[in-house]
């Protein structure tokens, strides 16, 4: 890893030291469902923040296995949540099989061309053709609508993370991985810091049928914080200061619509989290569901100013 990245994660190291010593303290002080729920979060950081870190040292291959395996957990997820008939089978079986290592292989080659319409197009054609081969009209537009959604958001969606790896930018040679770093520090420290202002002065919801716990004082509050904190890091990225702020709020307000989002669609199921396998932050998609709205937005914001061709 470059000395920035180890910079930044010294950084993010000090930061859940500081969350550990408060858990600490509010456990002898504030025991509680809410306090064991902190806990739980920032042990949780701390492993997902290692795994992270060997990710990056691995160039690459670690950063783009790394996300083709959170790929694969999201859309396991969402698949077991969508409308199944024994003719859904096989179209799960080449979605997970097929479509997905493809969109990941085509990232590794940087094949952009194909990448970038490889999933919205031949993937979406193929599907809706297979399935209409399969003749079971049974809830069809539900089932094929549904699967589609999963396709686009975990796996098309989720793998512009690593794309940037491969974005040519003049005098950035070699270190667009720290554009990766960037853009996940800056939505999840906002997802931290709209939690934190929303439990601190959370008084107005925003939208009460979708999260109980979203409120503008903690959207205001986390996506300043965040947008701060981008500003702060402009040294990681081609931007300047004032643009390292705008690139980092145009995401974290992605990041922050596709929590809503992916609210709606836990509602309509009628779930909580979408998996129990990160202690206190639910399932795969609970954790990336910000980071999967605001990573095309950013992949194409700084590839149109900043790329070359």
């Amino acid at each position: 890893m470059s000395r920035d990245l180890i910079w930044l994660f010294a950084g993010v190291a000090l930061i859940l030291l500081a969350g550990t010593g408060a858990g600490l303290w509010l456990r002898r002080s504030r025991p509680g469902a809410v306090t064991e729920n902190l806990v739980a979060r920032v042990n949780a950081w701390w492993v997902m923040v290692a795994v992270l870190s060997l990710a990056f040292w691995a160039g690459p291959v670690g950063i783009i296995g790394l996300f083709a395996l959170l790929s694969l957990g999201a859309l396991r997820e969402f698949l077991v949540l969508t409308a199944q008939t024994p003719a859904d089978r096989l179209l799960q079986v080449l979605t997970l099989g097929i479509a997905l290592p493809a969109q990941y292989w085509l990232i590794w080659d940087d094949w952009y061309g194909l990448y970038a319409i490889f999933i919205p197009v031949y993937a979406f054609l193929a599907l809706n053709i297979l399935a209409a081969f399969q003749g079971d009209t049974t809830g069809f537009l539900a089932r094929i609508a549904g699967l589609h959604l999963a396709l686009m958001l975990c796996v098309y969606a989720l793998s512009h993370v690593p794309a940037l790896l491969y974005l040519q930018i003049r005098g950035y040679d070699g270190r667009s991985a720290l554009l990766i770093a960037f853009l996940i520090f800056v939505v999840q420290f906002s997802d931290v810091m709209q939690y934190v202002w929303g439990k601190l002065y959370g008084r107005h919801l925003i939208a009460p049928a979708l999260s109980p716990s979203k409120t503008w004082e903690g959207f205001v509050g986390g996506i300043a914080t965040a947008t701060l904190a981008g500003a702060g890091l402009w040294w990681l990225t081609p931007f300047s200061p004032v643009q390292a702020g705008a690139m980092a709020l145009a995401a974290t307000a992605m990041g922050f619509c596709g929590g809503l989002v992916m609210s709606a669609i836990k509602r309509d199921r009628g779930i909580k989290d979408w998996g129990a396998l990160i202690a206190g932050h639910g399932g795969v998609l609970d954790r990336t569901d910000s980071l999967i709205f605001a990573a095309p937005v950013f992949f194409h914001l700084t590839r149109f100013f900043w790329g070359t061709p």
